[in-house]
């Protein structure tokens, strides 16, 4: 009997006291794990849980300082680092009631990926719409860079906002690469081999999602153009409004980034001119979160059997109007029939020709040529351009232009390239008044500049058609 109540004591105890014992360990985000990356020269956030007013210190592998912090009334913690410049690897120690290690830490710089199916699309072939990228078993053998660190978010849709998200740090090997985003992989080599420091990728996206779920509710439900998608959302009981934001960029906040990439606009192409709105709160959005005027790079769609071109235009009326913004053009790898272009290293080495220019301040030429304006000369138009140095035409006839007068009826146009601007006509119109360039779901236009990067779609009026 004296046996029995002295185990039933223990069997007591335990239950009473295990709640308190793991309420009291020192945890830390899934971020921070082994094989990290933390961005270079700055003064990173460091975060986690433990015991209510627990002290937690923490040792740095590359100085001899350390940081102490005190957990709030709800066991919450933070606070900031000094990195130095790129380098490792590094162990962190955090230390309070136990200690974590951190084994492998790397210094250098971090980008978060975003986006839908596009973004998801990985190296390797899986199946179905993930058909893998162009010559994708020998992308995968050369895929071998162990400065290039892949974190991959795994899908969780949240009614609130989430904590933590599931995922872990991998070095970038043939082993690894397969099943990681092509477009972030693309962009993270071409940025590893002209900057020459340990990369972090973060890649979070979910393939036919739209806009509006990777932003926050209280955006939303505070603009009254952008409100009614949380009604509809209630509407149809999809999950969808916020519910991304809520389990995979929520909780990566304040993970300290250099910026982000983002690519998506295939789920609101029906839905242009709420796009214009939508995305350019997106981007508000998280940089507000992140408290920085973070770059934000993204890819304008491909064209598209089924895509108009409004979509695109919504997408340059952000790079025009949103400041720190970027804007890959990729007309030049699409696929009429396929959502999904094969051709991902486009895409993610032009996303990295932004970052390398406009980031880190490389003197290169970064973008296609971009309409800026129009001139009437007679009965003809003359187009100007920003980033127009060395506009060709491939030695072909400049494709995909039409002109009208005053009837507003668009016809084919001859087009020629003067000086770095374009001259456009046709002989049947006396009085031209506008201009559309690869204006079509899926257009083949053949304008570059000397880099042999592509011109954005455009049009020079702005009627409803």
């Amino acid at each position: 009997m004296k046996k029995m109540m002295i185990w039933l004591f223990f069997l007591i105890s335990t239950c009473l006291f295990a709640p308190v014992q793991l309420q009291g360990k020192v945890r830390l985000p899934a971020l921070f794990t082994d094989g990290m990356v933390l961005q270079q020269r700055h003064s990173v956030a460091v975060w986690g849980w433990a015991a209510p007013h627990e002290e937690i210190i923490i040792h740095m592998g590359w100085t001899s300082q350390q940081a102490e912090i005190r957990a709030d009334d709800q066991g919450n913690w933070l606070t900031h680092i000094r990195t130095p410049s790129g380098g490792g690897s590094y162990t962190m120690q955090v230390e309070g009631s136990n200690t974590v290690e951190i084994h492998n830490v790397l210094i250098g710089e971090v980008w978060i990926c975003s986006g839908q199916s596009n973004m998801e699309f990985p190296l390797e072939n899986q199946g179905k719409w993930k058909t893998g990228v162009v010559n994708h078993e020998r992308e995968i053998t050369l895929a071998c860079y162990p400065n290039i660190r892949l974190f991959h978010v795994q899908h969780h849709a949240a009614q609130a906002p989430q904590q933590d998200v599931t995922g872990t740090w991998t070095a970038c090997s043939p082993e690894t690469a397969g099943s990681f985003s092509a477009v972030a992989y693309y962009f993270a080599r071409k940025l590893h081999k002209a900057l020459g420091y340990p990369i972090g990728i973060i890649h979070a996206s979910w393939g036919g999602t739209p806009a509006e779920s990777w932003v926050k509710k209280e955006v939303l439900s505070e603009s009254e153009t952008l409100r009614h998608l949380l009604d509809k959302q209630q509407e149809v009981a999809s999950r969808k409004s916020s519910t991304l934001y809520n389990g995979m960029i929520s909780p990566l906040i304040p993970f300290t980034v250099k910026g982000f990439v983002w690519y998506q606009g295939e789920s609101n192409s029906d839905r242009a001119e709420e796009y214009k709105k939508l995305f350019p709160a997106l981007i508000a959005n998280w940089r507000m979160d992140w408290k920085e005027n973070l770059p934000f790079y993204f890819v304008q769609i491909a064209p598209h059997a089924q895509k108009g071109p409004l979509i695109r235009e919504a997408q340059l009326m952000t790079l025009g109007q949103v400041e720190n913004t970027g804007m890959a053009v990729i007309t030049d790898a699409a696929d009429s029939m396929d959502i999904h272009p094969r051709n991902k290293q486009f895409p993610g080495e032009r996303l990295a020709l932004w970052a390398l220019a406009n980031t880190y301040g490389q003197e290169i030429t970064y973008s296609g040529p971009i309409y800026q304006r129009m001139r009437i000369e007679g009965n003809k138009i003359r187009l100007f351009f920003d980033h127009a140095d060395g506009l060709q035409a491939d030695k072909e006839p400049l494709r995909e232009f039409v002109i009208c007068g005053e009837d507003k009826v668009f016809v084919r146009a001859t087009a020629k390239i003067e000086n770095n601007t374009i001259l456009v006509s046709n002989q049947m119109i006396d009085k031209p008044i506008a201009v559309r360039f690869a204006w079509k779901n899926f257009p083949r236009p053949n304008l570059y500049n000397q880099a042999a990067l592509p011109a954005s779609p455009f049009r020079t009026d702005a009627w409803d058609d």
